[in-house]
């Protein structure tokens, strides 16, 4: 097993994974709509908020332990869905819910991931969320929410901000689709990768799992293309949402949340939690960042709803940003799956580790041994968001 101890932060890990990963699929990952702007300002804006160091405060007997719906987590953090995952690292959503569990921390596996619901499912923990579009094929979405029960699924993480895709640029130029092209500079690139291409070739997981075999019509890649260019609902709306909170009668958590008028509807809807997030800036090019966003939608429904957010987060220091600006917990999408297309599943127990880690010592630096004592006074005024 490789010796990580000199992978000290998340770039690390991201450099590994680009490295070693398709460049049609570390692209996809790593990558935002049009300008990226919004996708550079998930992260630039957590620089810009500054923290108050404080000393001779007793540091003995720290914890970063909370709850996330009712879910016992090593920290406020969760695995974000992320489609494609198996394609990062073969079997890879296999081997993010094995080291999510092992970590303590949930994990969401998405519709649109490798490994099926079936499969992943005898790896993961008790915080073993799933993620669901809105679909013009109810009756597909009315099964898979069946199959997420099922197989134990402890909450339903409703992705609305989807209906329609933001235009990736670098999808386009690599040429990714469903299935993917053999482009004579796709092909040039895949032999430059024999770590990827052999763990590909020694797992049967290579398709859409959740999907081929299940949804009408699709029994193979090339009528899975057909499929999803046509199942995304542009007529998504607010009585789906309460369609599928019946349908599913568990948690439900509601994600894509960027203006406080939306979160009050959440919260209307009988949702139990919401995530501010702009899809990882991949969707509305030109939005603010989701740590800018969230202090408005905690301020409006915070005492009402778990109030989470994604977006940016590339360390521990981040995390105790969002939970000071009243996020009651975080979900990391590219920095967990830089850690897997780098290492596998050592790389992503590397990347909680190594978020855990800064925020614990974050923490006490600031003053505070406990998460729940932490609030926005750790912040230096003037530089974070109101």
């Amino acid at each position: 097993m490789a010796d990580l101890s000199k992978i000290t932060c998340i770039e690390d890990l991201r450099v590994v994974a680009k490295r070693r990963v398709p460049r049609m699929f570390y692209d996809y990952a790593d990558s935002g709509s049009y300008t990226e702007s919004t996708y550079r300002a998930n992260s630039e804006d957590f620089q810009r908020i500054k923290l108050r160091q404080r000393v001779a405060v007793n540091m003995e007997g720290r914890t970063t332990r909370t709850r996330m719906v009712g879910q016992e987590t090593a920290m406020p953090v969760a695995i974000a869905p992320t489609g494609l995952t198996g394609m990062q690292h073969a079997d890879g959503e296999i081997l993010g819910a094995r080291a999510a569990k092992a970590f303590g921390v949930p994990f969401t596996l998405s519709t649109m991931s490798i490994c099926s619901l079936e499969d992943v499912s005898q790896h993961a923990g008790p915080g073993f969320w799933f993620q669901v579009y809105v679909m013009r094929d109810r009756d597909f979405i009315e099964r898979l929410i069946d199959r997420a029960k099922a197989v134990g699924v402890s909450a339903l993480q409703l992705t609305l901000d989807l209906q329609i895709l933001g235009q990736r640029h670098k999808d386009i130029k690599n040429g990714l689709s469903t299935p993917p092209k053999p482009t004579v500079a796709n092909l040039l690139n895949l032999a430059t990768k024999p770590r990827w291409c052999l763990g590909m070739l020694g797992t049967q997981r290579r398709s859409f799992g959740n999907i081929v075999g299940h949804a009408k019509g699709v029994g193979d890649l090339s009528s899975l293309s057909s499929w999803t260019a046509e199942q995304f609902d542009p007529q998504l709306n607010w009585r789906d949402v309460e369609w599928i909170k019946k349908r599913w009668g568990g948690k439900l958590i509601l994600k894509g949340i960027m203006d406080a008028e939306d979160a009050r509807l959440a919260v209307a809807s009988g949702a139990d939690a919401l995530i501010v997030s702009n899809h990882g800036g991949r969707q509305l090019d030109g939005a603010p960042s989701s740590i800018h966003a969230l202090p408005a939608i905690v301020e409006a429904v915070g005492q009402e709803i778990e109030v989470w957010m994604d977006g940016g987060i590339r360390g521990g220091q981040d995390v105790l940003k969002a939970w000071a600006l009243g996020a009651r917990g975080t979900l990391i999408g590219r920095s967990f799956l830089y850690g897997l297309g780098a290492f596998g599943e050592a790389g992503v127990t590397r990347a909680l580790q190594i978020i855990q880690k800064e925020l614990d010592v974050t923490m006490a630096f600031c003053g505070h041994t406990d998460i729940h004592r932490v609030d926005r006074s750790i912040l230096l005024p003037g530089t974070y968001p109101v």
